[in-house]
């Protein structure tokens, strides 16, 4: 499960944001994960409760997850679909099932609030 990982590399980049702010606590993190970028939600934010749970800094944080617009487009009738949080497996206009899908690849830090 690379999500712990992952958690690991967010939880530094916030500390070295709170230093620079001089925070002694976070209260939110909102995260924009991708669909096509490789992380299951429910193990990152399990991974997240877990790991903030023993850290001073961010126990008690609440992890917001933003999903972001993806755009499809049918190799057979060219129909251009946008949805946000989730993926087409066929195009809603002629069912075609090859869709050329563009954007959902990141996973980015959004927004610390901290005091």
């Amino acid at each position: 499960m690379h999500e712990i990982s992952l958690v690991q590399g967010l939880f530094e980049q916030i500390r070295e944001l709170a230093v620079e702010n001089k925070a002694t606590k976070i209260i939110s993190v909102t995260m924009e994960i991708g669909p096509f970028c490789g992380v299951v939600v429910d193990s990152f934010q399990f991974g997240f409760d877990i790991l903030s749970g023993d850290d001073d800094l961010l126990r008690g944080a609440k992890l917001n997850i933003v999903y972001p617009e993806v755009t499809y487009t049918c190799t057979e009738c060219n129909h251009v679909e946008t949805v946000e949080g989730k993926t087409l497996d066929s195009c809603p206009k002629c069912g075609d099932s090859f869709l050329i899908s563009n954007g959902g690849e990141d996973l980015i830090l959004r927004q610390v609030e901290m005091e």
